[in-house]
């Protein structure tokens, strides 16, 4: 038997899991359903009802499970996607606000079953642990304008320059 991942974030949803891992899954490549378990006759939910969904979103392993009304997502834990492209960035932040997801400021968002998301660029690790103080200030500034990300403004803010409003990313 393959050794398991040893820690994973676990999702509490009331008993939409099964559609929110669908959908998870659709939005990143190389993401899938692992395992599936599902409530017997002495569950918490209707016998049959998906009990536990363990899924691996890009290479990272989840597990969503099906507990009924009692606990609500909330944005002081996220799920954060490193994005190659604005045009991955636009993708994934159409996809996740789309339906009842709504849009927060500096990058994040709430998707439509009530899970935070950050979605950013690449780059931008690297550009928050530079050891220039000036240039990292220019970035958070820049970001604090954002909702969803805009890499070339992110990038001249870095460089120091001005924000590149051409760009068209709605604030």
């Amino acid at each position: 038997m393959a050794r398991m991942q040893k820690v994973l974030t676990c999702l509490w949803f009331d008993q939409n899991a099964e559609q929110a891992v669908t959908f998870y899954v659709s939005l990143v490549e190389d993401s899938r359903v692992v395992r599936i378990s599902r409530y017997g006759t002495n569950g918490r939910l209707p016998t049959g009802t998906v009990m536990n969904i363990e899924f691996d979103i890009g290479g990272t392993r989840f597990i969503a499970m099906n507990g009924g009304p009692t606990f609500r997502h909330s944005p002081a834990a996220s799920i954060l996607i490193r994005c190659d492209t604005q045009v991955e960035i636009d993708r994934l932040w159409a996809a996740l606000t789309t339906n009842g997801g709504a849009e927060l400021q500096c990058g994040w968002l709430t998707d439509r079953y009530g899970v935070s998301w950050q979605i950013v660029p690449i780059e931008l690790g690297d550009m928050i642990h530079d050891p220039d103080v000036a240039k990292v200030d220019r970035v958070i500034a820049a970001i604090e304008t954002m909702k969803k990300l805009n890499v070339d403004e992110i990038a001249a803010a870095f460089r120091g320059g001005e924000h590149a409003t051409e760009t068209g990313n709605a604030h």
